[in-house]
């Protein structure tokens, strides 16, 4: 079969953009390709009316301008910022090795000398970051990145802060509250530095147990566990490592072991290589300031009039024989957390039978061009299920259609999934007149 090239690409200065690769509250991130080079980039997009109306264009600044001066091989770096009328754009190393999260999914508990390696790494990124005002405060394995080679990545600073009051302490709640340390549940203030240590604890307990040390489906029941710093080690965890945890995970901040003790810990430096640094040109911020003044001659323009196209080596690295791939793959015991199909319908039916198949099942639709989002009523297991679905064109006459869960509970999310698939069976190509796999 033939693939139509695209008719109309999306272009953000001399970037193209493709796939949503990573979603939140305040900003998503697209997969890009520099027109010039061909390089692969990341590009986080912003909401500018939304960092105006709530007046943050200042330590938005300073965030941006703060990341851009941090070079460390195990942080996303961070190359240029952009910005249109409407939105900034900040230009971001694309990593392509998955979220370690996924790791521990498919493989379940990693051996200790693995989850050491990871470890140092992340203590040496935050470590850095800290040295420089940089608090991550949503340190989790899924914001842990891994390249081609295996080197973690730190990423999504999009709730780290550097704003205090004038008692040094940082008054935002904020994170994923199985990684939370007790003080952030406090309304009392934190310390940005002990409470990071606090989540590369956790992140550390579940590298090498394979589960939460504090996981309720209570909330409640879940905060208490956590201020009584109430959990237990498996007994494979050695004496080193179960001890580097216990004074990692010390409910008070005042006297949690501090990345300075952590780095002459005998566990720690088991087998600990030091960060490799390249040299780096000096870092310029002139278009951090262009991006948010209200100069017209540095804007760039974002244009999409038709669903975005896709060509066949894309469609090959995203489908097996146009089958859905299945959501829960029982010999591997993981839940995906997207999937996709294709459909020989226009894009706006399929939007609209989307919409239709959504909203008895108790989700609310917001849509805008060939992109929707899903928002579930229903307060689940991790807050409200959401989930984003995109049209792509394959060819005028076949589309494909991605569904990805961008907040909430994975196992939540398979159980609406099929329900939801039921709806779109008239839908869903079906070259071989049998019914899709599920």
């Amino acid at each position: 079969m033939s693939v139509k090239a695209p008719a109309t690409r999306t272009r953000v200065g001399r970037y193209e953009l493709g796939k949503t690769i990573g979603e939140g509250s305040f900003a998503k991130v697209k997969f890009a390709k520099h027109l010039d080079s061909g390089d692969s980039f990341a590009i986080k997009i912003i909401d500018r009316h939304l960092v105006l109306r709530h007046k943050m264009v200042e330590q938005i600044k300073r965030e941006i301008s703060t990341m851009k001066l941090i070079k460390h091989p195990n942080v996303i770096k961070m190359f240029e910022v952009m910005a249109s009328k409407t939105k900034i754009y900040i230009v971001l190393e694309f990593v392509d090795g998955g979220e370690l999260f996924d790791k521990i999914a498919r493989h379940g508990r990693l051996k200790e000398d693995e989850a050491r390696r990871y470890f140092q790494q992340l203590i040496d990124a935050v470590d850095y970051c800290h040295s420089r005002g940089v608090y991550h405060r949503d340190l989790k394995p899924e914001n842990l990145l891994l390249d081609t080679y295996g080197v973690l990545k730190v990423s999504d600073f999009g709730l780290s802060t550097f704003s205090k009051k004038g008692d040094g302490l940082l008054h935002t709640a904020c994170g994923t509250p199985n990684y939370v340390a007790p003080e952030v549940l406090n309304d009392n203030g934190y310390d940005g530095t002990s409470s990071d240590i606090w989540s590369c604890g956790v992140i550390l307990f579940v590298l090498m147990a394979g589960y939460l040390p504090f996981d309720e489906a209570n909330l409640i029941a879940l905060y208490k566990k956590i201020c009584n710093a109430d959990f237990a080690c498996p007994p494979w965890f050695s004496s080193g490592a179960k001890n580097l945890i216990l004074r990692i995970l010390d409910p008070s901040p005042l006297t949690r072991i501090t990345i300075p003790e952590i780095r002459e810990d005998e566990w720690f430096k088991k087998g600990y290589r030091p960060p490799h640094f390249e040299h780096e040109e000096e870092v310029n911020l002139d278009d951090i300031d262009a991006a948010f003044n209200d100069s017209q001659e540095h804007l760039v323009t974002e244009r999409k009039e038709r669903p975005e196209s896709m060509n066949a080596f894309e469609l090959i690295s995203r489908s097996q024989g146009f089958n859905l791939e299945s959501l829960f793959e029982k010999q591997m015991g993981l839940v995906k957390r997207e999937t996709r199909f294709t459909s020989q319908h226009p894009a706006n039916e399929i939007m609209c039978k989307i919409e239709e198949t959504a909203k008895p099942l108790g989700f609310n639709v917001h849509k805008r061009d060939y992109k929707m989002k899903l928002r579930g009523d229903k307060t689940g297991r991790k807050g409200h299920l959401s989930v984003a679905t995109e049209v792509f064109e394959v060819a005028p006459s076949l589309h494909m259609v991605e569904l990805r869960k961008t907040g909430g509970d994975t196992l939540e999310f398979h159980k609406f999934y099929n329900s939801f698939s039921s709806g779109l069976k008239d839908i869903v190509w079906q070259p071989d007149g049998n019914a899709e796999k599920r």
